[in-house]
């Protein structure tokens, strides 16, 4: 037996509640806009939204003098935008960076050579993928020196180095920025995941040392970041975690965080930052946002976005 539809009820369309309206619909392009008039034009829907969102909150944060923390990954390094990151620096907007090891390695060669990522495949072939001495040398004796210094974090141990070598592109460097600034860049490590591990000069109980003191500094900043910002950008793992567990220590210490935001910007999608970043730490008394799309492209709309925003 088939339903009779003749008795379905309806409702007027104009009763309906509607989420999308014309009202928040994009607007077409138009020949020399300016960049803020562009960002106006988005739609006002979904990761249109959310996008302002963003930008007002770090603008808000830093009027206030609240902090806007940066966890990153390397390939955000890859892409080229170190210069963006060190602007945001420059400018007081970016108020402590942290970096996993394999962001704090490519840092570090192109503060030296202008250059860096490798053919992984190729060197594998052979057993001289990571094998670049330079690289394992100078990172492992900056590194080391934390034995005799034992306050000292990896971040500013590799900046160190890199400022004595007179590192001719240092000027490129989120380490070097950091400590010149005096903007903390903290380096977080996965022992046997970075390839200055596989070094004759490694020494594990300095790799602990070094990135275990960096993590108590992390850890100090996210303890204020109430009414702030932090942004995990390009990390799937590792700082995802270490934001957890500072952001755990924070609470436990008494910190409280409220009326802060968090923010995930990655190109796909991954369960930790979903989670760790985005909606855990919401939950406990702030906002998370979630925006995808490619580091080169999405990166510098955002800067240029905070940028002007400061302005208006």
């Amino acid at each position: 037996m088939r339903i009779d539809l003749s008795q379905v009820r309806t409702v007027p369309l104009d009763a309906r509640p509607s989420k999308v309206a014309v009202e928040r619909f994009a607007q077409p392009p138009q020949a020399g806009r300016s960049f803020a008039d562009f960002v106006a034009s988005l739609p006002h829907i979904l990761a249109g939204e959310d996008f302002r969102q963003v930008v007002d909150s770090i603008v808000t944060a830093h009027r206030r003098g609240r902090p806007v923390i940066v966890g990153m990954g390397a390939h955000v390094i890859k892409c080229g935008l170190s210069p963006v990151l060190i602007d945001l620096m420059k400018r007081g907007i970016v108020t402590a960076v942290a970096l996993n090891g394999s962001g704090a390695i490519h840092d570090f060669e192109v503060a030296l050579m202008g250059q860096t990522s490798e053919d992984v495949a190729a060197g594998l072939r052979d057993g001289t993928f990571g094998m670049a001495r330079e690289t394992g040398e100078l990172m492992n004796q900056a590194i080391n020196r934390v034995l005799d210094q034992p306050d000292k974090g990896m971040g500013a141990l590799l900046a160190e180095q890199l400022i004595a070598l007179d590192a001719p592109y240092q000027d490129y460097s989120l380490l070097v920025a950091g400590g010149k600034l005096h903007v903390p860049v903290t380096v977080h490590v996965a022992v046997g995941t970075d390839i200055i591990h596989m070094h004759p000069s490694a020494n594990g109980a300095a790799l602990g040392q070094a990135s275990f003191n960096d993590f108590r500094l992390f850890a100090a900043a996210v303890s204020e970041l109430s009414g702030g910002v932090y942004l995990n950008i390009g990390s799937a793992v590792v700082l995802p975690e270490v934001f957890l567990k500072a952001f755990t220590i924070a609470q436990n210490l008494g910190a409280n965080l409220r009326d802060f935001v968090t923010v995930n910007l990655d190109m796909t999608a991954h369960y930790r930052p979903g989670e760790n970043v985005v909606h855990r730490p919401a939950s406990v008394g702030g906002k998370g946002y979630t925006l995808i799309g490619r580091h080169e492209l999405l990166l510098p709309l955002l800067a240029q976005a905070v940028v002007d925003g400061m302005t208006n």
